[in-house]
């Protein structure tokens, strides 16, 4: 039988490897430069979650090679421990120490005794969560409620603004999920995150977008009001269609201002369809808070000046293969990823369960509202308008 040559990677190599991780190369493209397969860059990514470990670094108080020279040649030539701190400007007690730790005074050796230091100091740190386990218990409770690590952090700071033990940031909640050997965070509560991955991702990694059908009598973004940009004015709003299997469709609407969330469940992917689904859905609201609607180039709004008779609110389109103009859709879209993942037959769910899933993600905090939920910002502008 035979077997498999192990793969050894030089420091400057996996050095190479973090740094075209982070600029979003995939594995398989990282494997090819060193010409291995992709199976043999895993190893060194997953083993840290995907995150690139901190590089060392000596502290400034530690003394140094050349110190330790010095100190050698001092003991060669049995000079006291006095002797040497002086010539050094150092305490005794840290010659004292650096000998005892390194051999004694009749053994020590620079090189070995700095190396030595050096590997000694090769241990994991304990996190935050790991030194406060109610802290940590609280966080894990907000991961099942679907809430991702930067709301988690936003909400804390906002909830404990002097309590600085009660807070943590949102980096280190996804280091203690994606590094295991933290042993803080449960494995299982990596489903809980929006993308559910086992290793974390760049964000320079990006999708490729197919490209768009065309609209007839189609009023650009570039005719929308400037007070729809800034979003100064509330009752602006953004929509988009997700797919599942089995051609089963949902619209979802997100309000620019407050980033309040409608899911409006769509039976068929056809231009009658949608437009009759979300004229119910504007039915809902008065009339001040659904002014306008933006949408990308899909054919499923070819009615949209049907749309615009009966509602009386205009509708703009996107530029072709310009998803970042309608940001706050396409930002809920992943959102809404954590609870519909791509395969999912959206057809088995009813309205009254989309309902539900949308006052979830309405009751989130955002970071962009200051940690306050769409829900109160929302609830906040239908009271200005009664």
């Amino acid at each position: 039988m035979k077997h498999r040559t192990r793969i050894y990677f030089s420091a400057e190599q996996r050095a190479d490897i973090w740094d075209r991780w982070q600029r979003g190369e995939s594995m398989s493209s990282i494997g090819r430069l060193f010409e291995r397969e992709s199976s043999s860059i895993y190893p060194i990514l997953q083993r840290r979650g995907g995150i690139r470990p901190p590089t060392r670094t000596r502290a400034r108080w530690a003394l140094s090679l050349l110190e330790r020279e010095e100190i050698s040649r001092g003991v060669a030539n049995q000079q006291s421990i006095r002797t040497i701190a002086r010539r050094l400007k150092r305490p005794p007690s840290t010659i004292s120490r650096e000998l005892t730790r390194n051999g004694g005074y009749d053994r020590y050796r620079a090189a070995a005794a700095d190396q030595a230091t050096w590997d000694r100091a090769h241990r994991p740190k304990r996190c935050k969560l790991a030194r406060n386990r109610s802290l940590a218990k609280a966080v894990a409770a907000k991961l099942k409620r679907q809430w991702s690590p930067q709301q988690i952090a936003g909400w804390l700071k906002r909830v404990y603004p002097d309590r600085e033990p009660a807070r943590v940031s949102h980096e280190t909640i996804y280091r203690s999920l994606y590094i295991q050997a933290r042993g803080v965070l449960k494995k299982e509560l990596q489903a809980c995150l929006r993308t559910q991955r086992t290793i974390r991702r760049s964000k320079q990694a990006s999708l490729k977008r197919q490209g768009l059908g065309k609209i007839t009598n189609a009023i650009s973004i570039k005719d929308r009001p400037a007070s729809v940009d800034d979003r100064a004015v509330p009752g602006h709003w953004e929509g988009d269609l997700i797919g599942g299997t089995h051609n089963s469709y949902m619209a979802t609407l997100v309000e620019r201002q407050s980033r309040y969330v409608m899911l409006a469940k769509i039976k068929q992917k056809n231009a009658d369809t949608v437009a009759a689904a979300l004229i119910k859905q504007a039915q809902r609201l008065p009339a001040e808070l659904y002014k306008s609607l933006t949408w990308d180039r899909g054919t499923e709004m070819a009615n949209h000046r049907q749309f615009t008779l009966v509602t009386n609110i205009a509708v703009y389109f996107c530029d072709p293969k310009s998803p970042w103009q309608r940001g706050s859709s396409e930002n809920t879209n992943r959102l809404l990823r954590q609870y519909f993942s791509k395969g999912t037959d959206l057809s088995k769910y009813t309205q009254a369960q989309l309902n539900k899933v949308a006052r979830q993600l309405n009751e989130r905090p955002r970071k962009t509202l200051g940690y306050a939920t769409p829900a109160e910002k929302f609830q906040a502008c239908v009271a200005a308008t009664g």
